[in-house]
């Protein structure tokens, strides 16, 4: 007589953000997780699709405060940035895994988050407990860790496609421009996302500082030379970064393939798209609307040594949220793709 197996019993801390919300979507279709409880302060009481409405007939779940929490399996911690290393001792009686969405412990090293984040850290010694959480980059450390964070949004874009490049040494410099949706603002609004502001708007909002330059040293290599910037346009979701990567060695179209096939060809999540014809040659955001999708692409300037990379995302999904239960998954022994196996829509 089988016996099924017993659910994995998941908490979601900041459940009313955009992310928070993408992870009640995913989990709720999990087939191996049962949602307890999904917290926001100042939602407690009131139903979880009065906030997230895609999600009606979905969950009669309602949120609750933070400190109504009870015991999980896992929690997962959706906060505002900040939140998670004032609390994180308290987070950890309420479960033996955690996965944290913020930039709170993205950076192993204190001094180099002083410097990104403008403030010291209050929960140092918990800095190099957290595994950096891209599965593609870290897989084997997630799958035995206890503690993992998730990446930001641009980080990922940028180091999953800047990655094969760096680490094999073929780069002197990269300059690298971003281009985000709204959505990456989080759900507060402002003065910057009120509509006649942010209508119609292609603003560059971080030219130079973005802390999460911060992460793609650490990942790329603290003595990588790459200089980075964001700009706002409009689009909802998704982020399409655009790598300018300058070669201190000749790379033809072949060796460039065999590069990314060799560190991409089994990953479930990642896509070298680079079509010789049609509107979609290229990766575009547009494609990627909930998905957990990071599509790839490149072109060699014949002259120069530059090499465009091109890599595109949605910034709540492989961004997030996707990228967050794709780690969940891995701890857990499950099926990389569980919950995640949404491909899209064209055309939208």
């Amino acid at each position: 007589m089988s016996h099924k197996k017993s659910p994995i019993k998941v908490a979601i801390a900041g459940g009313s953000g955009y992310g928070g919300g993408e992870l009640v979507r995913l989990l709720l279709n999990h087939p191996d997780v049962e949602i307890c409880q999904v917290t926001s302060e100042r939602f407690a009481g009131k139903m979880i699709n009065k906030v997230h409405p895609n999600l009606r007939k979905a969950t009669n779940l309602k949120f609750c405060s933070i400190s109504q929490l009870t015991a999980c399996d896992l929690l997962f911690l959706s906060l505002p940035h900040g939140h998670a290393m004032e609390r994180i001792e308290f987070y950890k009686t309420l479960a033996p895994k955690i996965i944290d969405l913020s930039g709170d412990f993205r950076l192993n090293d204190a001094d180099h988050y002083e410097k990104w984040y403008g403030h010291s850290h209050t929960c140092p010694a918990y800095l190099t407990d957290f595994i950096y959480g891209i599965p593609e980059i870290n897989r084997n450390q997630i799958a035995n860790a206890n503690l993992v964070t998730g990446a930001g949004c641009n980080a990922t874009a940028t180091i999953l496609g800047l990655l094969p490049i760096f680490k094999r040494g073929l780069a002197s410099h990269a300059v690298i421009e971003v281009k985000a949706g709204s959505s990456e603002g989080g759900n507060r609004f402002s003065e910057a996302s009120h509509h006649p502001e942010r209508s119609g708007a292609v603003r560059s909002y971080k030219p130079t500082g973005h802390r999460h330059v911060a992460e793609m040293l650490q990942e790329l290599g603290m003595d990588a030379n790459i200089s980075f910037s964001a700009t706002s346009i409009e689009m909802v979701r998704g982020i399409l970064a655009t790598g300018h990567v300058f070669l201190n060695q000749p790379l033809t179209e072949k060796d460039v393939w065999k590069i990314y096939r060799e560190d991409y060809s089994n990953e479930r999540f990642i896509r070298i798209v680079k079509e010789k014809t049609g509107i979609y040659r290229y990766p575009e955001p547009k494609l990627l609307s909930g998905t957990n999708y990071c599509d790839i692409g490149f072109e060699i300037d014949p002259h120069s040594n530059r090499l465009v990379i091109i890599s595109a995302i949605d910034n709540l999904m492989k961004g997030a949220a996707g990228q967050a239960v794709q780690a969940f998954n891995i701890m857990h022994g499950i099926a990389e793709d569980t919950a995640l196996g949404f491909t899209g829509l064209h055309p939208i």
